[in-house]
């Protein structure tokens, strides 16, 4: 298993071991022993902050990562973390032992504990399988290496996403002889490209519209496709809005560039082109008229995985949006365009660009009194980082501050959770640490998600294997989505009336201390504004030391909720 693993050049294997994995462990010391060579074992202390690790790793590299956790406790470890890879289509390989089946020493590895018999349980596939693109356990040692290839083979086809696999001890004892690599003949499926007659009717679609619109949120996971949209664009005279992104799409600087809510764009629109897209509206708030035409481009363009999902009065088409941005290209290259059409739009779009950037520019200056503003916060980190530096960027209620005011211009520069389970930012960061250990990195989170990550268990991590991050904590001392939420329901309720929410946290904790703790990291707990700017430069040169940092910054308080 472990040699097909490295077939496969998986690079890490993220690990949180138990007493269904001896037959591994001896693995891991045989192949040390021996000097040959295995992905590379990681402790995790946290089996969420394992499986966040390899989604981290996985959007810089592209490769799935190895995850081993323990029997069916450590699977229900996983929790969110396993929703959040699958919603964010990255690839990882699980393997999880199960109890042994033979309770009187028939077989090597029988049952010899009475946990043995407590993690018996009827069916832990099934923990995991709204999940996950495929799960399977373990028969026979004979035909391990087929199945890891039949796993990785299909957590790398679109949509990509995580793979489980499992196996009892007894299995794992069972010894087999050496077999070839052959996992270069279990390729994943080629990207399907775009109908030629969808080519057309895109490009007529746009070029006659006078107000098209694209849209997208990951279509900068290929990077390659991010200089292919901006040509695109560019050629026709066509905005980009990045609704609710989980990647860097579109270059934030670029004229084109106008924003990350649709607002009456959306709904002036006559022709939107949707790649690589969840939701790129919801209904019951705003979207585009009856007249707009919709196309919609996606590896999986009805969301199968998602049990209710529907776009009205829209075209679809399964295909890879890199591929799809080829053709487009190719075929306005070939057509006689007018100028006069295009100009006119350029004028308009570059305009509101520049009126939209001036209005988020004067958010961002020095606050007068000792309250600190997100839009302060992010300005400032700006000014310690560079085009260079990557951010995974978990501020949930301030992530669009942090996207207008932290504008990313190199793909692969800023990601968000494609899912919904908080507490995913510090482990991705650190994944991506060791996918990039030359780059800084650079994790943004709220202090409600800092929280659900697992921190001693981040930082622990990073001392342990020299990957050192800058965390920067938007604290506003609660769970402002779970208050803002119930804002939009009950907008003159009593909750309002009463500040009543319970949502706060009165007793804030020292967050920046628990890095500290548990990883040795530079803590800094920051509540003034002048004392901002330099508390994020000495974090930064904490890093550049190879020390992690935690700099928790204090924003105004959501609630005064006390009993």
């Amino acid at each position: 298993m472990l040699n097909a693993l490295q077939d496969w050049g998986v690079s890490y294997l993220f690990c949180n071991l138990g007493s269904d994995h001896p037959a591994l462990i001896e693995s891991f010391a045989k192949a040390k022993a021996q000097n040959r060579q295995i992905p590379e074992v990681i402790m995790c202390p946290h089996e969420f902050a394992a499986l966040s690790a390899a989604h981290g790793h996985a959007l810089l590299s592209g490769r799935a990562q190895g995850v081993i956790v323990h029997t069916d406790v450590g699977t229900q470890n996983m929790g969110g973390s396993l929703h959040n890879i699958q919603r964010s289509r990255v690839p990882a390989f699980i393997f999880a032992g199960e109890t042994p089946f033979t309770l009187e020493g028939e077989l090597q590895g029988g049952r010899n504990s009475h946990i043995n018999h407590l993690q018996n349980v009827y069916d832990q596939r099934g923990i995991v399988r709204s999940y996950v693109k495929w799960d399977y356990e373990i028969r026979t040692g004979k035909n391990v290496k087929q199945l890891v290839n039949r796993g990785m083979q299909l957590a790398h086809s679109e949509p990509m996403g995580p793979v489980y696999l499992t196996g009892a001890r007894e299995i794992l004892e069972e010894e087999v002889s050496p077999s070839e690599n052959v996992s270069a003949e279990w390729k994943p499926v080629e990207k399907i490209p775009l109908p030629l007659l969808a080519v057309e009717q895109i490009v007529s679609a746009l070029i006659q519209a006078r107000n098209p619109l694209i849209i997208t949120s990951y279509l900068g996971r290929n990077t390659d496709a991010v200089p292919q949209l901006v040509q695109f664009c560019e050629k026709l005279a066509v905005p980009v809005i990045e609704q609710h992104a989980t990647h860097m799409n579109f270059p934030g600087d670029h004229p084109f560039h106008l924003g990350y809510q649709g607002g009456t764009l959306l709904s002036e629109a006559d022709a939107i082109l949707v790649m690589d897209c969840d939701v790129p509206w919801v209904s019951s708030i705003s979207k585009p008229s009856d007249a707009c035409k919709v196309f919609y481009i996606d590896s999986d363009p009805l969301k199968e995985e998602i049990p209710l999902w529907y776009l009205q009065n829209t075209t679809f088409y399964r295909a890879d949006c890199g591929e799809a941005l080829k053709l487009l290209n190719e075929y306005v290259r070939r057509i006689d365009l007018q100028t006069e059409r295009f100009t006119e739009r350029r004028h308009r779009f570059t305009e509101l660009h520049k009126r939209q950037r001036h209005e988020w520019k004067l958010r961002e200056k020095a606050p007068s009194g000792d309250t600190i503003t997100s839009e302060w916060l992010t300005a400032c980190l700006r000014n310690v980082t560079d085009d260079e530096t990557i951010f995974m960027n978990e501020t949930i209620t301030n992530a669009g501050v942090v996207s207008q005011h932290l504008p990313r211009n190199k793909p692969a520069t800023m990601f968000v959770n494609g899912g919904t389970s908080l507490g995913w930012s510090g482990s991705a960061a650190f994944g991506a640490k060791l996918a990039r250990p030359e780059t800084t990195v650079v994790n943004l989170t709220g202090d409600g998600s800092y929280l659900f990550g697992e921190p001693s268990a981040v930082y622990w991590m990073t001392r342990r294997y020299q990957a050192p991050l800058l965390t920067v904590i938007y604290n506003n001392r609660g769970w402002n989505a779970t208050k803002m939420n119930l804002l939009k329901l009950y907008p003159d309720g009593i909750a309002k009336r009463d500040d009543r929410y319970w949502v706060n946290f009165d007793q804030p904790a020292d967050l920046a201390k628990i890095a500290e703790a548990s990883g040795g990291a530079y803590a800094r707990t920051i509540k003034r504004p002048d004392e901002l700017q330099e508390a994020l430069q000495a974090g930064m040169e904490a890093v550049k030391k190879g020390q992690s940092a935690v700099i928790d910054v204090h924003l105004p308080t959501i609630s005064q909720q006390i009993d």
